[in-house]
């Protein structure tokens, strides 16, 4: 048994795909994931399960969220244990508390990788923003005051990008990892 979180990308978002996460934790407890937690509104389900695929269960989760919800949602999936590790090597500069700074992690859905989603966007703005890849996830921190003017801050919702990622913030993600 090995414990799991789930991203669910763009949903209660301005009205749109809706899923009350009491509903969306009971649909996956009836599918047979254990321990099921919900976290927030936007779609960070923690549970507990016998697979130890995480593509796999992406692919379940999002099949669940079409047949009971009757939404194309795309779900990314990692061990809690990698999302552990995968903080632990966050740059020093990534979620600092900085009250100047906004930090977020951009998970990339497959098959679209990291590195071709950092050469679609392009360089960081110097000054306000700082990335860095790491596998197939973006640390992105940028300044919270000037954000609009940061190119990433720009291009990460932009049509050909924006629905191959999902993103959450450092805090968010903290929380999740100790849970």
């Amino acid at each position: 048994m090995e414990r799991f979180l789930a991203l669910l990308r763009g949903i209660n978002i301005s009205g749109k795909n809706q899923i009350a996460m009491p509903e969306l934790k009971t649909a996956c407890t009836d599918a047979g994931l254990l321990d099921v937690r919900t976290y927030l509104n936007s779609g960070n389900v923690l549970f507990t399960a016998d697979s130890g695929d995480p593509d796999a269960l992406s692919a379940a989760i999002s099949e669940l969220i079409r047949r009971q919800f009757a939404l194309e949602i795309p779900v990314c999936v990692i061990a809690l244990d990698s999302l552990k590790a995968l903080l632990s090597k966050a740059p020093d500069w990534w979620g600092a508390h900085d009250s100047a700074q906004y930090s977020n992690l951009i998970f990339v859905l497959p098959p679209v990788t990291a590195a071709e989603t950092a050469e679609k966007i392009g360089a960081p703005t110097d000054g306000l923003e700082q990335v860095q890849i790491c596998g197939n996830v973006i640390f992105w921190t940028f300044d919270r005051k000037q954000y609009a003017k940061a190119n990433w801050w720009r291009k990460t919702a932009r049509a050909g990008i924006g629905e191959a990622l999902t993103i959450r913030t450092a805090n968010t993600l903290r929380r999740l990892a100790g849970m």
